[in-house]
């Protein structure tokens, strides 16, 4: 795989390259990048995520399945009582609203039918490490078990709970992602942004 020269590599770390086969693009968002593998004529391309990038323009790479951007993830914080669980949720609700998740997320305060609690953090499974190293940044601790990952999610959804309630949490704005017409016409473009 052979990739373009880029003027500035270190806006591109974050972002997305796509192997088509017989050529190489950079600078898709997951959500541009999701839609192209969901389609037909892209679902067998290969999908890499820029990692770092280096003054000399080289690009650290990492695979990633192009089904992963069909699953969402989680983080699970697990409470024995409803007050620790609902300090927490009031805690991560706060912190997100000084400082923004970088997508999209679900964040339910959850009773089991054991009468244990949990606090939910559910995004698309893309995200996975922006999310953990956000939630590092923000200082999100609490006192109880922690669990996480894709097959967590599958099980909170499986579980005889109750959701107590629930908060939607909005991405910091970035890059724009085209959809569409806009997006599959552009897929020439060695360079995306």
């Amino acid at each position: 795989m052979k990739l373009p020269e880029l003027s500035d590599s270190s806006k591109y770390v974050g972002l997305y390259v796509i192997d088509f086969g017989d050529h190489c693009a950079v600078g898709f968002t997951a959500q541009e990048v999701a839609e192209l593998t969901e389609s037909e004529k892209y679902k067998d391309c290969k999908v890499y995520k820029i990692h770092r990038a280096y003054p000399d323009g080289r690009l650290e790479l990492k695979g990633i399945r192009a089904e992963i951007f069909r699953l969402e993830a989680g983080m699970f914080f697990y409470s024995t009582t409803l007050a620790a669980a609902r300090k927490n949720f009031e805690n991560l609700t706060s912190l997100a609203g000084k400082s923004l998740p970088p997508c999209r997320a679900k964040l339910h305060l959850a009773r089991y039918e054991d009468d244990n609690f949990a606090v939910a953090l559910i995004y698309p499974a893309e995200y996975d490490d922006e999310i953990s190293r956000w939630l590092s940044d923000i200082q999100y601790k609490t006192n109880g078990a922690a669990q996480g990952g894709i097959q967590a999610v599958q099980r909170y959804y499986d579980a005889k709970l109750t959701i107590l309630e629930r908060h939607q949490l909005f991405a910091k704005t970035g890059l724009q992602s085209r959809t569409g017409r806009k997006l599959f016409d552009g897929l020439k473009s060695a360079v995306q942004r």
